[in-house]
């Protein structure tokens, strides 16, 4: 029998899969009620972590896990995927796996609990606008919806940390990053779960 050197190797008409989740996979941590943030947070990746938070809510009111591990992301994205769990019976638990940044830093603050790994890392950014084009009133009323979203998102974040508004505007603004320790102290997260 010959070895056949294209075995293994997906048929060359056919699109090389992506760096997402086999569809077995995803299928597991559902049932387990896990749901996955990662890379960056767009409009489509939002309507498919709401519609599994949705489903999950609707199954029953058992917690509902949140992994995170996501570089940002679109403030539009943020929003619909706040405005979700704002309306959820069931408890969203957000564990940050490796990064959480700008918009996906956004997420976590609506999240009921907020736990990290030790070696989770946070940076503090503004979310930024999806693509705004047009004339430049349509410009001028997008930039200031963007900044009235923004505004939520700074006092969500005052909320949760306690810190000051001016702080948190700051270290927006300077992109501050911290370690999961430092998040601790900060108010953002929780606890730091795993060894230390």
């Amino acid at each position: 029998m010959r070895h056949d050197p294209s075995w293994g190797r997906p048929p060359q008409n056919e699109p090389v899969p992506g760096p997402g989740l086999p569809a077995w996979l995803e299928e597991r941590l559902f049932d387990q009620r896990i749901v996955m943030i990662r890379g960056h947070l767009s409009n489509e990746a939002a309507t498919g972590i709401s519609a599994a938070l949705l489903t999950l809510d609707a199954a029953g009111p058992a917690p509902v896990q949140l992994h995170v591990a996501g570089d940002g992301g679109d403030l539009s994205a943020a929003l619909t995927v706040i405005d979700v769990i704002d309306t959820m019976t069931a408890p969203v638990h957000a564990l940050v796996t490796a990064q959480a940044a700008g918009a996906v830093v956004a997420v976590l603050a609506a999240a009921d609990k907020r736990t990290a790994y030790r070696h989770a890392r946070f940076k503090l950014t503004e979310p930024r606008a999806a693509g705004v084009t047009g004339t430049a009133d349509e410009v001028t009323r997008a930039a200031g919806q963007h900044l009235r979203e923004l505004e939520e998102i700074v006092l969500r974040l005052v909320e949760v940390t306690g810190q000051p508004r001016s702080r948190i505007e700051d270290d927006l603004s300077s992109g501050r990053i911290l370690s999961a320790q430092e998040a601790v102290e900060y108010g953002l997260i929780d606890e730091i779960v795993g060894k230390a």
